[in-house]
């Protein structure tokens, strides 16, 4: 990399979370890359996707890529629960419920305490990181200036629940559950059952007719892709932290705070930076219907959404050019706009 980096672990101290529970010695980990202005207004905040951690991320950073260092500030914090920042396998008594909400008040105090940045020019987040991108939105709606929502909606949908309660019952029924998303040592069998579930959701029934997953994931059967993109991308990650994220997934929802008590369209209407909604056209988590469903509450949005047959990797495609271009071109206009 030839722009300036750096990295580090936020304390936050005994953080109380929106279920009222207590993340005891809170902290988030993160990294930036780029300089922060004079004016401290070049501030893009990039929260990381489920069980991402910032270097599954960065491939997108780059003067050529999405997000120029040369020209923002970009702000990786980790995500509550992916085993960087605080999660159940690194804090014992790890809350069982901790929310978008959670995680964008700790990220609001990292920006102001580590850098005294008060305003970001742009959230950008794909799948819980767009999640938590239309979260800054709406409970920050003066400290936000646009926010791209890639494969993210402003509140899980009812068929995305039916996904992951799949998930968490998978883990729920391994003999290592203890109850609660914890386990008494590793559930192999149970997340190689989760492995293959998520494998059937992440990418669409037009990518598996096209043998996408032979020829552009170089796979030489279906077995191996199974074991190797999915089974082991899953091995590598704690269940307890995989089961914590798939909560604060489920609990999703723009609305669900003291500012707007469940009330979807007035949080919608308090967002005032401007939206770009990047659904990916065959996404089976956070459908185009969804954000076309929002459009009618924001002040100034515009629906784009991604013309692929990758699903929901469209929105994250480090190994689909196409893909990688059409978010690219849209988001430097967004940016530039």
């Amino acid at each position: 990399m030839n722009w300036p980096t750096q990295s580090g672990r936020f304390a936050l101290g005994n953080l109380a979370t929106l279920s009222g529970e207590t993340i005891r010695g809170a902290w988030l980990s993160w990294k930036t890359h780029g300089t922060l202005n004079a004016t401290r207004d070049n501030v893009i905040l990039y929260p990381t996707s489920y069980s991402a951690q910032h270097p599954d991320l960065e491939w997108l950073i780059g003067p050529d890529g999405v997000l120029d260092p040369q020209r923002w500030f970009i702000v990786i914090p980790d995500m509550f629960g992916n085993g960087l920042s605080s999660s159940p396998s690194n804090t014992p008594d790890y809350p069982r419920l901790v929310t978008a909400w959670d995680n964008v008040q700790a990220q609001r105090r990292l920006l102001r305490e580590q850098f005294g940045v008060d305003g970001i020019a742009c959230a950008y987040g794909w799948s819980m990181g767009a999640q938590q991108a239309y979260h800054w939105a709406a409970i920050f709606p003066d400290a936000v200036q646009r926010a791209v929502i890639n494969c993210g909606a402003a509140r899980t949908a009812i068929h995305n629940t039916v996904f992951l309660k799949s998930l968490m019952a998978t883990l729920e029924a391994a003999a290592e559950h203890v109850g609660h998303g914890r386990f008494s040592a590793p559930p192999r069998a149970a997340i190689r059952a989760f492995g293959r579930i998520y494998a059937s959701w992440a990418l669409s029934q037009d990518f598996y007719r096209a043998g996408l997953h032979l020829s552009a994931l170089d796979a030489p059967d279906l077995e191996t892709f199974l074991r190797r993109d999915w089974e082991e991308r899953y091995a590598r990650r704690d269940a307890a932290d995989l089961y914590a994220q798939l909560r604060t997934w489920e609990a999703g929802d723009i609305s669900a705070n003291p500012l707007y008590n469940g009330d979807l369209p007035a949080a919608l209407h308090a967002i005032r930076a401007k939206l770009l909604l990047m659904p990916g056209e065959t996404d089976l988590y956070f459908r185009v219907a969804d954000n076309a469903a929002e459009l009618p509450f924001l002040r100034d949005a515009e629906l784009k959404p991604i013309p692929s047959i990758w699903g929901h990797r469209a929105g994250n495609p480090v190994q689909n050019p196409p893909d990688a271009a059409f978010i690219r071109e849209n988001v430097r206009r967004w940016l530039a706009g």
